[in-house]
């Protein structure tokens, strides 16, 4: 299907970041706006196939709000800016990364192939909006992965508008493509992205711009720069919390699981390790197990205004939640605060949809029986039923944080059981297990000549002279 426009622009010019939640997941906030192009060509509308160039692995999507300039602006103030705008409607700035190398900075290969920015499917007259209200939407498969508003924009589009028009006359029809929110990934071939951009106070929509991922019918030609992808590569265009395949290995797992907190805990404190238990949390369901990857969530001291900002709508604890792939674990940092709820059913039964592996929060737990109900392991510190505004502001995911006393960083893996959660270091992990299975096998030999009548005076800690009798044991268990 045609994109909405009917004619071509003269040029498309793409804004590299623009979203705080973006320039998070990028490490980076930018003090000016910097910007790229990409070729009228690349051009296509709602329905329109996007399609992965052979050799390509690394096909990203990208949501954002695009601007239809209505007339001529040049050196206008960020005042006049918006005035300059005719329409507004949604895009998807897709690209390839495997070739981005390819043509560093210009992104000319990587994003400038044909249908890679498809427009519509509906233009809505940007003289009835306010650019400061607008709700970007976008969903894969059906699937909501990224929702933002243009509330908190680093450069509002005004801005934009009269950076740009210092140096370049923008032109009518020329389109601004605004920038991405968190939440950009991969997808593959038979994959559907939908973006929507509208005001949801005013019910105006543009519609969903859908368009199916699909891969080329003919090889590259190889007289050019040829994809390429590599681990760095890869984490880069999944994005944080997005790269695909088991939070951890499920051997690993398994041997995790089968030994006890406590073991755990004595050997993080052979290897001077003294500080690695999350503090003051219990579990919803002692008889549960806990092993996953730390997918984290930092929350804040209320502030009212700032509550206002980063409270509401698409905050920070929601996309915690929506961020979460199998296998992870939800921690919280909520400062030992137990006077406020962190997370209540509704999100907690989203956890589980999204396959989490458990919950962590030193603070409160809001709808405690309903979480309790849910196959999914939870540590919290008390109960309340006040929510979360009452004490926190939901601030940043991803990101190293405060949990029970112990640091938590994103990747480490945490481990639950009745007696509570420990941090084991992922290089750590495999041989931590094996030699906490070791200590549980002595330990359950030490514990037999217990209850036989043994002293415990060179048995408990297993001595030099009872290592034959324990090792001849031993081989009749193997």
């Amino acid at each position: 299907m045609p994109h909405p426009l009917g004619t071509q622009p003269s040029k498309i010019i793409a804004v590299h970041l623009n979203y705080p939640s973006r320039a998070k997941e990028r490490g980076r906030i930018p003090a000016q706006p910097s910007y790229f192009l990409k070729p009228p060509s690349s051009l296509s509308g709602t329905g329109d196939p996007l399609v992965r160039p052979a050799g390509c692995e690394l096909m990203a999507f990208e949501g954002e709000i695009a601007l239809v300039i209505g007339r001529h602006a040049h050196r206008v103030t960020p005042e006049q800016g918006w005035s300059h705008v005719a329409w507004v409607t949604a895009a998807n700035d897709a690209g390839v990364y495997d070739l981005r190398y390819a043509d560093r900075g210009s992104n000319l290969r990587s994003k400038g192939a044909d249908g890679f920015t498809p427009l519509g499917p509906r233009l809505l007259d940007a003289a009835t909006l306010d650019p400061a209200a607008l709700r970007l939407r976008t969903w894969v498969n059906g699937e909501l992965v990224q929702d933002a508003d243009t509330s908190t924009l680093l450069f509002p589009f005004g801005t934009l508008i009269a950076d740009l028009s210092r140096l370049v006359t923008l032109e009518p029809g020329d389109i601004i493509l605004t920038g991405t929110p968190a939440g950009a990934s991969v997808v593959s071939p038979g994959d559907v992205v939908e973006v929507e951009v509208g005001d949801p106070d005013r019910e105006l929509s543009t519609g969903r711009l859908r368009n199916t991922v699909t891969e080329a019918a003919l090889d590259l030609a190889d007289w050019g720069a040829m994809p390429r992808a590599d681990t760095a590569l890869r984490a880069d265009a999944w994005g944080p919390g997005h790269l695909p395949g088991p939070a951890l290995d499920p051997g690993l797992a398994d041997a995790l699981r089968s030994v006890a907190t406590a073991t755990l805990s004595s050997q993080l404190r052979k290897r001077g390790l003294q500080h690695m238990t999350i503090d003051g949390v219990r579990p919803t369901r002692p008889g549960d197990t806990l092993v996953g990857t730390a997918h984290t969530l930092r929350y804040l001291p209320l502030r009212e205004d700032l509550f206002q900002k980063y409270g509401n709508g698409m905050n920070a604890q929601k996309r915690a939640v929506e961020e979460l792939r199998p296998g992870q674990v939800l921690v919280m940092d909520a400062r030992r605060d137990p006077t406020a709820g962190t997370i209540g059913d509704i999100l907690a039964l989203r956890a589980k949809m999204r396959g989490a592996a458990g919950i962590v929060t030193d603070g409160a737990l809001r709808d405690s029986a309903a979480v309790a109900a849910l196959d999914l392991p939870t540590y919290y510190a008390a109960e309340h039923p006040a929510v979360l505004g009452r004490r926190h502001v939901p601030w940043d995911t991803g990101v190293p944080v405060a949990c029970g006393g112990a640091l938590v960083q994103p990747g480490d893996i945490l481990v639950g059981d009745a007696d509570g959660v420990v941090v084991v270091p992922p290089d750590l992990a495999g041989q931590l297990a094996a030699d906490s299975a070791e200590q549980e096998l002595q330990e359950r030999y030490i514990a037999e000549q217990v209850a036989a009548g043994e002293p415990i005076e060179g048995l408990y800690p297993l001595g030099p002279a009872r290592q034959d009798a324990y090792r001849r044991w031993r081989e009749t268990r193997s």
